[in-house]
């Protein structure tokens, strides 16, 4: 009798983002963890700063430390790299500048200097605040990024982007800082929570609503597939979404030129709701859902797409069984949103800006969008 065929594993594949110096690997593939110290040695040596250094700081946190972080050290240490396990606390409490000099005095009792790599082992919380932490201890620590979440493989270990949250909004203190590499194992996805893993379909479907239509369809055509984990069509997706990702980064690393906010598509509504009702309540790619639908039917009020858009991603993001409305449970005041809303990193002078489809598969950054207009997206829903 044939295994179920969710137990056949696709070939490796790596996408790879071109930054000059800072280029590196995005290696996808299964039960890639086990080889962990090959890929690490690979992008330490390539790297002419760190090259020969066997010495490393893990950061992780309790839902992951056994068996993901612990199948990193073993390999490590089984190649004799000196290593050293520090466990965050789950959740987004951890992106706190408290939680972050618990970390430093981790690598200052370590020893660690400029050579000493710190890996983030775990979802986006993990990989936010231990590059954060890399960013700053003594100016600059190599950094490796192992996702072990749907949401942190397919955007936040991507691009750079690490920070901590500030109590009057998310990701408020950040810096750019890119990895050595990073490296998926698709198989830390069979342990993922439904709730979990869910939440990061919000950002694949993201990706195909903003910069790709045909990958939109294909995640249409394959949803009853995405939804039991078959392993070739993951491996597809987050290779595609990685690519999406890899390409805006490349193209404006630093957001600079307003293309790299292209990928916040519904995070403006998102960050609002996640800071008021606290961080937790909401997981990341639930908010993240909402906020598509009301950045979308705020796309329908200034006439920039037609309502059809906005079902189509609806129906797509039921059917991963993610919200498209705030729960009953929560109850928010329009004021209270807009005054978070000006505080969005890409708000300018207290004006509040928005990326906005005007066809699925592109999206554009406008200023100066009418307040009375959000207001109305916000008290319809």
């Amino acid at each position: 009798m044939n295994p179920p065929e969710r137990f056949f594993s696709p070939p490796d594949t790596s996408v790879y983002v071109d930054l000059a110096n800072r280029s590196y690997e995005i290696h996808i593939g299964s039960d890639t963890l086990v080889d962990a110290a090959k890929h690490l040695e690979e992008w330490v040596d390539r790297a002419s700063d760190f090259r020969g250094t066997r010495k490393a700081l893990i950061v992780t946190d309790g839902n992951v430390l056994k068996p993901h972080a612990v199948n990193v050290e073993r390999s490590l240490t089984d190649a004799g790299w000196t290593t050293t396990m520090f466990t965050l606390q789950p959740g987004e409490q951890s992106k706190r500048m408290s939680e972050i000099e618990k970390v430093y005095d981790a690598l200052v009792e370590q020893k660690a200097d400029r050579k000493t790599v710190v890996i983030a082992v775990g979802g986006g919380v993990v990989g936010d605040a231990a590059g954060f932490a890399a960013a700053t201890y003594v100016r600059g620590l190599p950094f490796v990024q192992v996702p072990t979440t749907l949401l942190a493989q397919v955007d936040s270990s991507v691009g750079g982007k690490v920070g901590i949250n500030h109590p009057k909004g998310k990701n408020l203190i950040g810096a750019f800082h890119q990895p050595l590499g990073v490296l998926i194992d698709t198989a830390t996805l069979d342990t993922l929570p439904n709730r979990e893993y869910r939440s990061g379909m919000a950002e694949v479907i993201k990706y195909g609503v903003i910069l790709d239509r045909e990958f939109l369809e294909y995640l249409e055509e394959n949803k009853n597939k995405l939804d039991i984990r078959h392993p070739e069509i993951l491996q597809h997706v987050i290779a595609r979404s990685c690519r999406l990702k890899a390409d805006v980064v490349e193209e404006d690393e630093f957001e600079r030129s307003g293309l790299r906010a292209v990928l916040n598509y519904g995070h403006t509504f998102a960050h609002a709701y996640e800071a008021l009702v606290g961080y937790g309540e909401l997981l990341h790619g639930e908010a993240v859902a909402i906020g598509m639908v009301h950045a979308s039917q705020l796309a329908e009020k200034q006439g920039l797409i037609d309502a059809e858009a906005t079902e189509r991603q609806i129906a797509l993001l039921e059917a991963a069984q993610l919200p498209t409305s705030l729960p009953e449970r929560i109850s928010l005041s329009p004021d209270d949103i807009l005054s978070v809303m000006r505080l969005d990193k890409k708000a300018i002078a207290g004006k509040l800006r928005f990326v906005l489809p005007t066809r699925l598969g592109h999206v554009e950054l406008f200023g100066e969008v009418p307040e009375e207009d959000v207001r109305e997206v916000l008290e319809q829903n």
